[in-house]
């Protein structure tokens, strides 16, 4: 909402400089973002006269003017325009002056003659024709029409003197979209008397408006309320320059007076207004109906939109003329020939525009306005207003009457006044007297203990919008500050938080580096992975209104995410990529809500980068956080992971994680020619099997004793079988298995392999014996055999 000083001027006076007024009426509630001084870029521009004009010597196109402006001597200045005459009034940019777009004026030589300084046209004073209808486009701008003196400030003359408030009006505010609604926050802000006008229209002897126009509003429900008026005789011409000043300085084109006088109103009381040409109001009825099914309208703006049954249209007997508080039709438009006005002020359902507007592609003023709810007494005022304004600048004559048919009547909204209970949500001491004083500066009535909520305040519902209120302009940085009542809270984070922050640090001390993606995905992202058509992963929860088909489900699987990440490392040829993320997945239950368990996931490739280091890197985790009895079984069946280089977790048989190498056709799918490796553990399961606290061991007092045993196997043994066998197998005096060698040669039996591995023996209490060892040997050894059929070598 842009705010123009001059005009909020007219109904408080507030001195404050552009600072203060900014902080004081964003502390009270009404957010300043900028305010922009109309003039700052014009400077030392004055008015002058042109005392003498004669043609230049060495030039067919120049002029040598000399001009008064109000100094001792008159200023000489050389010009190509061709549209002046002595004792005209301009435009003169002095030596020394500025322009807008940062343009400095300085003293120069013309083919042997001084210019010391420039006549100004109306774009080199940042306006248009529509600013100034008398002035032409393609020469210098001519003061003599407009009220000005020699040696005038040009800045005064054009009404740029001004400044212009820009203010972040949130949408619960919708009062505040009008010069009205912020005059009186700045009212109660610096407290100052605000002076309110009650229009009146004097009318009489024009006719009434009942004889020529009849309103029906058979769409009830979304029109509460619709006030119209008419004006004859219309003159249609432009505006008086203090109207155009004031719509430029809101951001709003001038156009004709009957057009402006409609935005100004909208501008001053927030209320959106329309003026239709009578004489294309066919059967002089307006109908405010529900459009039908695909009727057409061509909008202002000449664009044919095609309509639907939700859609709320102003027609006439014979078809629509304007979308109800978006835009009107070309079919009604005021144009030079205009006789008949009738002017417009509704209010229709917010909902109902608003869903309109967005089918339709249309955002307009009024549709901003309309969509936030609108005070339903408004539209008298305002279109009193606009007839007004009429009989100000001698555009017409206003008819007698006026036609307002309320389909819905509000009741006010009554609150009781609880001091106490206010002083102890806002931990003040604020006398009663105060509140009162400060809600009836913004509009409210008390009397006793009830106050009466002003009906462009629906906002006000509860008696903690009465606090919030009376805080406000108090001020919060007069509220003392007070310890917290009640139980002290205990901070610190949660056992599942402090695991996250451990999971974060390990991963980052093995040196990856942490992505954060998005949790809405694309279907087709199941298809990438290989993902089975009958996979339960593919139940996917859908968003109700996505941003677009890419992110138009919710994922239950992180994989994908992790895989569009290495995918974009990969094509910024990053060599070696090692990344984790601790993301959600999500999941549908019975209630309707979601079940977002989260999963840990790594993702990495490179040239060190193989199966096995992968595992070295989630053994570490494990290990780390004390997860013990992990077997990793070879998984074949995954479709997303290579099926001879994937393996699952396994706790008691459980399945806690996967990892491997990611199948080569969907690294294809991601445009990847190098191996991609993942890893994937449920946040849960690692919550479940974390280990106890550590408990201090001393080192041992007695020594160990080493074995080496290497092993001739089937091809097709893993290790991980091996040494579980082994583990199980042996006594308490095994204390570690150690792998040191593969082997494999064609001098070995058919289908075999050589494993070895070492043992370590040692006693707690005593020292060990030779026999000891061998004996525990022995029955790992007949073990291995039983179940692998394994030998010595």
């Amino acid at each position: 909402m842009l705010l123009s000083r001059k005009w909020l001027n007219e109904f408080v006076t507030i001195d404050a400089d552009d600072r203060t007024f900014a902080e004081e009426m964003t502390l009270s509630g009404s957010k300043v973002e900028a305010t922009e001084d109309l003039g700052i870029e014009i400077q030392n521009v004055v008015v002058g006269k042109i005392t003498s004009l004669q043609k230049h010597s060495n030039s067919d196109k120049l002029w040598i003017c000399q001009i008064d402006i109000g100094e001792d001597s008159p200023v000489q200045i050389v010009t190509g325009a061709q549209n002046i005459n002595e004792n005209d009034l301009v435009p003169v940019a002095k030596d020394g002056s500025k322009l807008p777009g940062n343009i400095e004026i300085k003293a120069n030589e013309l083919r042997g003659e001084m210019s010391y300084g420039m006549l100004c046209s109306i774009a080199e004073l940042n306006l248009t024709t529509g600013d100034f209808p008398e002035a032409v486009e393609d020469g210098i701008f001519i003061l003599n029409q407009i009220p000005c003196e020699i040696g005038q400030d040009i800045r005064e003359v054009i009404g740029s003197l001004d400044k212009v408030v820009e203010f972040e009006i949130t949408p619960n505010r919708p009062d505040c979209l009008s010069v009205i609604g912020l005059a009186r926050e700045a009212s109660a802000t610096f407290n100052k008397e605000l002076n309110l006008h009650t229009p009146v229209v004097n009318g009489g002897g024009n006719g009434d408006i009942f004889s020529l126009l009849d309103v029906d509003v058979p769409a009830e429900d979304l029109c509460p309320r619709y006030t119209a008026r008419m004006v004859h005789n219309v003159k249609v011409e432009p505006s008086p320059q203090w109207m155009r000043e004031r719509l430029r300085a809101s951001g709003v084109r001038p156009i004709n007076n009957i057009v402006d006088i409609t935005n100004y109103v909208m501008l001053e009381y927030g209320q959106p207004m329309h003026a239709f040409d009578y004489r294309y109001v066919k059967g002089g009825k307006i109908i405010v109906r529900h459009a039908t099914e695909g009727e057409t309208l061509t909008t202002l703006d000449g664009t044919v939109r095609s309509l639907h049954q939700t859609d709320l249209v102003i027609a006439d007997e014979t078809r629509a003329v304007g979308l109800a508080g978006i835009m009107g039709g070309e079919n009604s438009e005021i144009m030079d020939d205009t006789i008949d006005v009738v002017f417009e002020s509704a209010n229709f359902n917010g909902t109902a525009v608003r869903k309109t507007a967005l089918s339709l592609g249309m955002r307009t003023e009024a549709s901003a306005k309309f969509e936030k709810g609108l005070d339903i007494l408004n539209t008298l005022p305002a279109i009193n207003r606009a007839c007004e304004l009429v009989e100000l600048l001698q555009a017409g004559e206003v008819l007698d009457g006026v036609i307002d048919i309320l389909n819905y009547v509000p009741n006010p909204t009554q609150l009781e006044l609880q001091p106490n209970k206010i002083n102890s949500l806002l931990g003040t001491q604020i006398e009663t007297k105060t509140m009162c004083d400060i809600l009836t500066s913004l509009g409210f009535t008390v009397e006793g203990e009830l106050v009466t909520v002003p009906s462009w305040r629906g906002d006000v519902m509860h008696y903690s919008d009465l606090a919030e209120e009376v805080a406000r302009f108090y001020g919060y940085n007069h509220i003392p500050t007070t310890s917290m009542r009640g139980e002290t809270t205990q901070g610190g984070f949660s056992p599942k938080e402090l695991l996250e922050k451990e999971l974060g640090s390990i991963c980052r001390s093995m040196g990856y580096n942490e992505i954060i993606t998005y949790s809405f995905i694309s279907p087709t992202y199941y298809d990438k992975i290989l993902l089975n058509a009958d996979s339960p992963l593919r139940n996917s929860i859908k968003i109700m209104n996505p941003l677009g088909e890419d992110t138009s489900i919710m994922r239950t699987t992180v994989l994908p995410s992790m895989l569009e990440i290495l995918a974009k490392n990969y094509n910024y040829r990053n060599k070696n990529v090692l990344l984790y993320e601790m993301g959600r997945t999500y999941f549908a239950k019975e209630d309707g809500l979601a079940d977002e368990p989260k999963v840990l996931c790594l993702g990495a490739f490179g040239d060190d980068m193989d199966f096995f280091t992968l595992k070295g890197a989630v053994e570490c985790i494990l290990e780390t956080l004390r997860i013990k009895n992990v077997k990793f079984v070879a998984n074949t069946t995954n479709p997303s992971y290579h099926p001879g280089r994937c393996a699952n977790m396994l706790i008691d048989d459980k399945v806690i994680g996967v990892l491997g190498e990611i199948h080569p056709t969907v690294a294809k799918n991601y445009n990847v020619d190098t191996a991609l490796y993942c890893a994937e553990i449920p946040f849960d399961s690692i919550l479940q099997n974390l280990g106890g606290i550590p408990q201090y061991a001393p080192l041992p007092k007695y020594p160990s004793m080493s074995r080496d045993i290497a092993l001739l196997v089937d091809k097709k043994t893993t290790v991980g079988a091996l040494e579980t066998c082994i583990t199980q197998s042996a006594g308490d005096l095994l204390k570690q298995v150690t792998l040191f060698d593969i082997y494999v040669d064609e001098n070995l039996p058919k289908d075999t392999k050589s494993i070895a591995f070492n043992l370590l023996f040692r006693s707690d209490n005593r020292s060990l014996t030779s026999q000891e060892a061998d004996d525990e040997i022995a029955n790992i050894l007949q073990s291995l055999t039983t179940e692998f059929n394994a030998t010595l070598r």
